[in-house]
């Protein structure tokens, strides 16, 4: 019998009942204002906050793939937030469920990676975090029909979380998505200021300037970087705002922001 990692954040994060979530998902990505990119966005930098938060920024990034599909293997890769372990850890199941369906896990791909001795199955670090189950709605309405290898950042250099993630992405048919919100509880003006550092960061691949302050997924994001500067690839700054800008208050907020990362298009 198939294994199911079943949703944790559906009623929270994002709407429940399946008609409604595909319903704010296609407005979110109706909503984002198209951008011409001139690299092939093989990897996304994406928030995964609430949708009623960080909905806008993230679609901007979505929309790109939406406009453009890519290949239907995707990896996501994004910080453990409940619980702590050493390495990466694969979801240890065959499907990853959300209100709309359930997601098949790429066992390839995923067999491929635990090769790595710092990847291993860990079930009890995927069950209750949202970092990656929050992004498998938007690809489930942007892509259609998708396989998954879902991975969490526990303790690990950012080195050896990008040596998994290039062999995770050996071939042009997989995609990736990496997940961070960034700065935590800052006023809105200081968060303003503080995420635009990140971001020029970010964008010119400068991976060790990058703080735990900067990113809660920030190994996930450094992966990405160090993997670009070994590919020769480009990051392109799609979007950005907070909590603030949206539906929460001024005074303490989450800093947000969408990126594509790939070759020359």
């Amino acid at each position: 019998m198939a294994t199911v990692r079943h949703a944790a954040a559906a009623g929270s994060f994002y709407p429940a009942d399946p008609t409604a979530l595909r319903a704010h998902v296609a407005n979110l990505l109706e909503q984002a204002v198209p951008r011409a990119l001139d690299v092939e966005p093989r990897v996304l930098i994406v928030p995964h906050a609430g949708y009623a938060y960080s909905g806008p920024v993230a679609a901007a990034a979505y929309r790109v793939w939406q406009a453009s599909p890519p290949r239907r293997r995707v990896v996501l890769l994004g910080p453990s937030h409940f619980v702590a372990f050493s390495g990466l850890a694969t979801s240890g199941a065959d499907c990853l469920a959300t209100p709309l369906g359930e997601v098949p896990v790429d066992g390839v791909l995923t067999a491929r990676a635990e090769l790595d001795p710092l990847v291993a199955p860990r079930p009890a670090a995927h069950a209750p975090e949202h970092s990656l189950e929050v992004q498998l709605p938007f690809l489930q309405v942007a892509l259609g029909e998708f396989e998954v290898l879902a991975m969490l950042t526990g303790e690990v250099t950012h080195d050896r979380a990008a040596d998994v993630l290039d062999v995770s992405m050996a071939g042009d048919e997989v995609v990736a998505v990496i997940s961070s919100d960034l700065s935590h509880y800052l006023p809105y003006e200081a968060a303003h200021r503080w995420d635009a550092r990140t971001i020029a960061a970010i964008v010119e691949l400068r991976a060790g300037d990058l703080t735990p302050h900067d990113a809660c997924g920030r190994i996930a994001v450094q992966a990405a970087l160090v993997l670009a500067r070994r590919r020769a690839w480009a990051c392109r700054f799609l979007a950005q705002g907070n909590s603030g800008d949206t539906a929460g208050p001024r005074d303490s907020v989450v800093g947000y922001a969408a990126f594509a990362i790939g070759p020359p298009a």
